[in-house]
């Protein structure tokens, strides 16, 4: 059973690895995975929250920051030095198949960090503008997407590390939205002067 699993996953890799390659793929899945490309995004949230929210706005930076830093303890510290699977960029009887497109990194594979803690920024989010802003369903859910994706196309992790990375982040997510919710059942604009 696992092995038939562990098959399927290094067949759906490849598919997507080799099979979707191109050279616009090739610019643009490096630039999209990449933690710098998204700080702009980041600093515009903090200040969208603090700007529009006040107190409230800090404690959604806050817990957004908690919610990233237990995300990426889950999936670092303690799955993936449980598991200890290897990338498929490092796998020796693996990688010959690889089409490498940023530096493996030495760590191992499952979760995907990556996937795990922007479904988990993701879904805190949704939980948190939903209802005031309905289209942050959608655009954070192909967000977190788009970059868990590109770290298989990249060739530094399998599908199976990216969606048990996106459930567990969401999971996160939704909690972490849950207690926020609990704590602040309704977020206030701050009044602009007139």
């Amino acid at each position: 059973m696992i092995d038939q699993l562990v098959s399927l996953d290094q067949e759906a890799f490849l598919s997507i690895n080799q099979g979707l390659s191109n050279v616009f793929f090739d610019w643009l899945m490096p630039i999209l995975r990449n933690r710098y490309t998204w700080a702009p995004l980041y600093l515009f949230i903090i200040i969208f929250c603090v700007k529009n929210y006040g107190k409230q706005g800090i404690l959604v930076v806050l817990f957004t920051l908690v919610t990233f830093g237990i995300s990426d303890f889950t999936s670092s510290s303690v799955i993936k030095k449980s598991v200890q699977r290897v990338r498929p960029c490092n796998d020796i009887e693996f990688k010959e198949l690889v089409n490498v497109r940023v530096r493996c990194g030495s760590g191992y594979s499952f979760t995907s960090s990556h996937a795990t803690n922007h479904f988990a920024i993701a879904v805190f989010l949704i939980m948190v503008f939903y209802r005031r802003w309905k289209p942050i369903l959608w655009i954070g859910l192909v967000w977190a997407a788009i970059i868990s994706f590109a770290q298989v196309y990249v060739g530094v992790h399998y599908p199976l590390d990216i969606i048990s990375g996106a459930l567990l982040g969401s999971l996160i997510g939704y909690l972490l939205g849950l207690v926020f919710r609990f704590l602040q059942p309704g977020l206030t604009l701050v009044k602009t002067p007139a």
